[in-house]
């Protein structure tokens, strides 16, 4: 029934269009509906599985619907963002030119995200997933004046045909010559464990391009700058997430016992697109394509966790599983929060300056202190400091990757230390690149006219950001109460679950033993405040000078341009001369006039992406000229029309009999 007031929401915005604050009566019954399927998601029901059957979908099978644990877990991260999202679309939306080209959508595209966790058959999931990136290409598509968001939204739409087809061939292949395309037959199926593997490689696909594991990455930088930041915040911290609940729901239900080399998939790729996204995050000027290469980089992350835990519950491991697949679940919470808190910022920033690129921002901490304070935390939250919840959830996975020696198979206990290796240089850099973008954003003098202007934003968007942050600081402080919570999850997949965390002696977490290693958020965070305190008494105290302020100066002289400021691609420089060619060329265009030329000197930068030259550049230009060549069908005779018809009816024959 919620999933129908979602649809009422979305008519009865075309039926009363042209009303007034139309926007801010659809976004708070949005928000409110959310809001009840939260807290009906996190009301205790035990171990209990509902499962619903309604007469839609195809004939002679219909529709089926099933809550478990799972999807229990999923429904609570996509409604708390949800909310929060249409909370801060009250007042993001009143500045919105079009916003009828967002209305009837947005509710219909939570609704989606919501059916594909609950769908328990192949049609209604591939049915969810179709509905959730078309509504999702539809707010994409929102301010279509603009080439690059046509563009945007072209590819997205591309990349998400080629996600669906992949879990068509997959959930075909499941189901085998019967038929059987309900979840309880695949799951209680026995199949060859080639068959597995395949499916499995084609379910990586498929949700991979979903979100956003490299190479299928190329269409997240575009989209969610395009997409309106309440909208991005969705797709990033939360359509992300029900892909991966589509990699969880087939290989750690549907498959059956794994294997395991099941594992080397997800740890490469998220190796991969955990360094790929960091260093692409540390070298963008636009504010949202941080955020969106930063997301690449948080997903490589959670399929390293989900990765060694298929590893360690395939060799019998299963407190090991236990403990990533606890990381790769609270990770998957951590993100969603932290992010959309993170494109909550950004949109308030873009919508009091006008500017998209932090190298035009700076000094908003003067004008925008609250905004600031609320993106600092954010930002230490997706960087990974300690009392916050992204520090635990990765330090979850620290510990998973401690474990994997005990692994028999040698090929994994080379590959596991790699993955950990590149997950410590990416958490370095990524605390370098959240140092970027705060400094040059709002540090330093403005660095533009609209900059020097900026307003804080509305009680509103204030509001959302600061009600998913009071979360992520909860969970930092006490996260053995969130890793209760979930346990129940980890239990029903992978067999086993961390021992009880709430009753350790001072809030205290052990996910092994607390001879090996332990951690508490309550005594750090009361130790940076108590720190902090003293060092300000110090310098406020017992320093004898009073403070001053004076105009900024250089080399003696008053510096009366705020351009001779650190610029964010002089921050990212040293890295990217030094890692970038890792993931991307980047060919350097300097114009220096000789002595005597009083023009201007001129310095440019052009980075590409490898996966654009390497793989999708190649495919285009096949493509093109295989259409080329093609394009002589179109003038064919009739005869010829039969004997191509013929023959392709002989090769699939062929193929059906083989």
């Amino acid at each position: 029934m919620a999933l129908v007031g979602y649809l009422i929401i979305s008519l009865a915005s075309l039926i009363y269009v042209g009303r007034a604050d139309l926007s801010k009566k659809v976004y708070a019954a949005t928000g409110a509906l959310c809001g009840f399927i939260f807290m009906t998601s996190v009301w205790p029901r035990g171990a209990e599985i509902l499962t619903i059957e309604l007469p839609l979908g195809v004939p002679w099978i219909g529709m089926h619907l099933r809550i478990d644990q799972l999807s229990t877990f999923f429904l609570a991260v996509i409604n708390l963002v949800s909310a929060a999202a249409s909370v801060y679309a009250i007042g993001y939306g009143a500045h919105e030119r079009h916003p009828m080209r967002i209305l009837p959508f947005f509710p219909l595209f939570i609704a989606a995200m919501n059916l594909v966790v609950l769908a328990d058959d192949a049609f209604t999931f591939l049915w969810a997933w179709e509905l959730m990136s078309v509504f999702s290409w539809a707010l994409v598509l929102t301010h279509d004046y603009a080439t690059e968001n046509r563009f945007a939204a072209y590819v997205y739409l591309l990349m998400a045909s080629f996600g669906s087809l992949m879990l068509l061939m997959a959930f075909g292949l499941l189901g085998g010559a019967d038929g059987t395309y309900q979840f309880s037959s695949i799951r209680g199926a026995s199949r060859d464990e080639w068959k597995a593997g395949v499916a499995l490689i084609l379910v990586i696909f498929g949700v991979g391009s979903k979100a956003g594991l490299v190479p299928m990455h190329i269409w997240l930088p575009l989209t969610d700058p395009a997409a309106p930041s309440h909208v991005a915040a969705l797709m990033s911290g939360v359509m992300k997430k029900v892909a991966i609940y589509g990699f969880i729901r087939i290989v750690f239900d549907l498959l059956g016992p794994p294997a395991y080399w099941w594992s080397i998939e997800p740890i490469t790729l998220g190796a991969v697109s955990a360094l790929v996204g960091v260093l692409f995050a540390i070298i963008q000027d636009e504010l949202k394509k941080v955020l969106a290469y930063g997301t690449i980089e948080n997903i490589g992350i959670i399929f390293i966790a989900l990765g060694l835990s298929l590893a360690f519950k395939a060799n019998g491991l299963t407190a090991a599983a236990a403990l990533s697949f606890t990381a790769a679940l609270l990770h998957i919470l951590n993100h969603a929060l932290f992010k959309a808190s993170l494109f909550f910022g950004a949109g308030a920033m873009i919508t009091a300056t006008g500017e998209r690129t932090i190298e035009r921002l700076g000094g908003l901490i003067k004008l925008m202190p609250k905004t600031a304070i609320l993106f600092l935390i954010a930002s230490l939250a997706i960087a990974a400091l300690p009392p916050l919840n992204g520090f635990v959830s990765e330090w979850l996975l620290l510990q998973g990757i401690l474990l994997t020696p005990a692994l028999p198979q040698w090929g994994l206990r080379l590959l596991a230390p790699v993955a950990g290796i590149v997950f410590a240089l990416r958490a370095a850099l990524g605390a370098a690149c959240y140092v970027r973008v705060y400094g040059i954003s709002f540090l330093g003098r403005a660095r533009s006219k609209s900059a020097e202007h900026a307003r804080e934003v509305d009680d509103w968007s204030l509001g959302a950001m600061l009600g998913l942050l009071i979360v992520c600081i909860s969970i930092g402080l006490v996260p053995g109460l969130m890793i209760d919570a979930i346990s129940p999850v980890t239990e029903s997949l992978v067999g086993g679950r961390l021992p009880a965390q709430h009753f350790s002696q001072w809030l205290t977490i052990a996910p092994i033993t607390e001879v090996r290693s332990s951690y508490n958020g309550f005594l750090v965070a009361l130790f940076v405040v108590i720190s902090g305190l003293t060092a300000y008494w110090i310098v406020h105290r017992l320093w004898p000078r009073p403070v001053r302020y004076a105009p900024a100066w250089d080399c003696g002289y008053v510096d009366p341009t705020p351009l001779s400021q650190y610029s964010a691609s002089s921050f990212a420089q040293p890295i990217r001369r030094a890692l970038g060619g890792v993931a991307y060329t980047a060919v350097e265009h300097l114009d220096m006039p000789k002595p005597g030329d009083v023009r201007v000197a001129k310095f440019g930068v052009e980075i590409k992406d490898r996966a654009m030259i390497y793989l999708y550049g190649p495919i285009c230009a096949a493509v093109l000229a295989a259409s080329n060549r093609l394009n002589g069908f179109n003038y064919l005779k009739i005869q010829e029309y039969l004997a191509v018809v013929f023959a392709a009816l002989i090769l699939l024959l062929l193929v059906v009999a083989i």
